[in-house]
């Protein structure tokens, strides 16, 4: 499937490149070509706006520097068609009079002839006099055509032109490959969801799966033996009621993390002192620490006052003192803290366990994920606490992070801004 996308978002990525390659080097060759012909075009027009006749001869009255350029010859037109030329007769000038004669009145046009590239501009006369004395008869002027060789224009325009179209082609490859890795760079983070999407349902499938399976066994032999009465199937109905407990824990649980995936946080702040917080957690869970051996301490600092969601906040110590507790055997100790510093609220929750191997420790907060499958699942986890943990924090503005060795216990760390 991404191999698909991938391609199709190549073509598209290079499509774009090659577009905008065309855009500029069209843009490059217009302008310059409007340029240079802009000019020639201005000395036309003033050679054609200088011609007079007085006294049935041509006059040149000329204000404008640009009327001297000499690659520009003037003609002028009876209504028959017929050119006048008053230039010694070169193949220059004849060229540029058959160019004349098929000059039509408006915009510039674009003649080759002999080899040679005319520009020809034909404008209506405008002068009182129109009889021009000529050997062969009167010649009465219709209108004035400019004619000017364009060859070195033409020629610097088509080397232009050569070079654009060697540079775009060139260019492809390097579009092609732009092309490629813009769409791998922006298919890594789809790539990178779809496979932790995909991963997330296979392993909440596996969780509900298991106590579904206890339900629908248990359920099963309530119905092979109809005529026992519910206290003779009392441990059976316990099993059903605790499954779909842990089931319904489980996809609540699942529910909090889609809405925090959808950016639907749900938090309603209000000031909380995290250090009653901590109190009644630390109160909450002494009764297990001590029914385990587990040593519970609390050390909680006065003032330290946040803007924070009470609810999620409780549920964060229960979650990091439930998983604590878990892992530290009869014997150890674990301390739950808080504390103010530089502008911060810092709660740390450590224990004397087992600790996290190195390899796992950046994967902890990760759902789903348990460095050891077994004895988690034997303990009731899921892998999904920590996680949970890790959207409350950030939720907050705030960061977790773990420091822990093995054989030595974990300390999990949070940060968070206070009021």
């Amino acid at each position: 499937m991404f191999r698909k996308t991938l391609r199709k978002l190549t073509i598209l990525n290079s499509l774009v490149f090659f577009l905008i390659l065309v855009w500029l080097g069209g843009s490059l060759y217009g302008f310059l070509a409007y340029q240079l012909f802009d000019e020639v075009d201005d000395a036309m027009a003033v050679r054609l706006a200088a011609f007079r006749i007085a006294g049935g001869r041509p006059k040149m009255v000329f204000g404008h520097p640009v009327a001297f350029d000499p690659r520009i010859f003037l003609f002028v037109r009876d209504a028959g068609g017929r050119v006048a030329n008053f230039y010694p007769v070169d193949n220059a000038a004849a060229a540029a009079e058959a160019a004349a004669a098929g000059a039509r009145a408006g915009k510039p046009q674009m003649r080759r002839i002999d080899g040679h590239v005319y520009r020809t501009r034909a404008l209506p006369f405008v002068g009182e006099e129109r009889a021009l004395a000529r050997p062969e008869g009167a010649f009465a002027v219709q209108d004035v055509v400019a004619v000017a060789i364009v060859d070195t224009e033409t020629a610097l325009l088509r080397r232009l032109l050569v070079i654009i179209l060697a540079v775009t082609a060139a260019g492809m490859l390097a579009v092609v490959v732009a092309g490629y890795f813009l769409a791998w760079r922006a298919l890594v983070p789809i790539r990178s969801a779809w496979e932790r999407q995909q991963q997330f349902v296979a392993d909440a499938s596996h969780e509900l799966r298991t106590p579904l399976t206890v339900i629908k066994a248990n359920a099963e032999l309530l119905l092979r033996y109809p005529g026992r009465t519910i206290e003779e199937e009392s441990v059976r109905i316990t099993n059903v009621v605790r499954e779909a407990n842990r089931m319904n824990k489980l996809v609540a649980t699942l529910l909090t993390l889609a809405r925090a995936d959808a950016g639907q946080p749900e938090l309603s702040r209000e000031e909380v002192a995290l250090g009653e917080l901590v109190a009644a957690a630390a109160e909450q869970f002494g009764p297990l620490a001590e029914r385990k051996g587990v040593a519970l301490q609390a050390a909680a600092e006065d003032g330290v006052t946040l803007s924070a969601d009470r609810e999620r906040l409780q549920q964060l110590l229960v979650i990091l003192l439930d998983n604590a507790l878990k892992f530290t055997p009869a014997g150890g100790r674990i301390t739950v803290a808080c504390r103010r510093q530089a502008g911060q609220a810092v709660l740390t929750v450590a224990d004397t366990g087992c600790g996290i191997p190195p390899a796992d420790v950046p994967r902890i907060f990760d759902r789903f994920f348990r460095g050891d499958r077994a004895r988690s699942r034997g303990e009731g986890g899921s892998g999904l606490g920590l996680a949970i943990a890790h959207w409350i924090v950030e939720s907050h503005g705030g960061r977790i992070r773990a420091e822990s060795a093995m054989g030595a216990g974990t300390k999990i760390i949070v940060t968070l801004p206070v009021k």
